[in-house]
């Protein structure tokens, strides 16, 4: 499927949530099928060849993307939440917003030390919530051998929050 296809399946939103943002809404390209399973065979097939064990969906849409994307690499797939939604022992990382500070949380028991991660999410803004999703990972003694997302929003500089993470998108805005 080519990208025209996926942009032409993503709908521009402007003045949401906010004067001046402009929203990038992926429930159309989620509501075509071959479009949905196009885009996450793109962001599956970036990473077959590193050998991931487990993928991690960032709450909410990561996990509508990451799921898939694990069965798609025989992989595990791993739910990072905001804090108070998983009912078992947690790892909470706190990362900065623009204004105020957010956490995460992912099980205790969900990775292990040494696994290769992979991180899925839909949107790649500023890059707080994927930094925080990475150190969770590498708290648990994970490997991340990548991000993958639908939509990066390069002007916001989230690559650069991210290091010398692989960062692959499909969409670039």
């Amino acid at each position: 499927m080519s990208s025209e296809r996926f942009y032409d399946l993503v709908r521009a939103i402007p003045d949401y949530p906010q004067p001046g943002v402009t929203f990038r809404d992926i429930t159309p390209l989620l509501g075509d099928g071959p479009a949905l399973n196009g885009a996450i065979e793109h962001l599956s097939n970036r990473f077959r060849d590193v050998g991931v064990d487990r993928v991690i969906g960032i709450e909410a849409r990561g996990f509508i993307l990451g799921a898939p994307v694990a069965v798609s690499l025989g992989a595990g797939f791993v739910p990072v939440r905001k804090a108070g939604k998983l009912p078992w022992a947690v790892v909470r990382e706190e990362y900065a917003l623009e204004y105020g500070t957010d956490k995460l949380e992912i099980h205790r028991d969900a990775i292990h030390p040494g696994e290769k991660i992979l991180v899925v999410d839909d949107v790649l803004a500023t890059g707080g919530t994927a930094a925080a999703t990475c150190r969770l990972a590498e708290a648990l003694g994970a490997e991340i051998v990548g991000l993958a997302v639908l939509i990066e929003l390069s002007f916001l500089g989230g690559r650069q929050v991210l290091g010398n993470h692989r960062i692959e998108s499909v969409l670039t805005y």
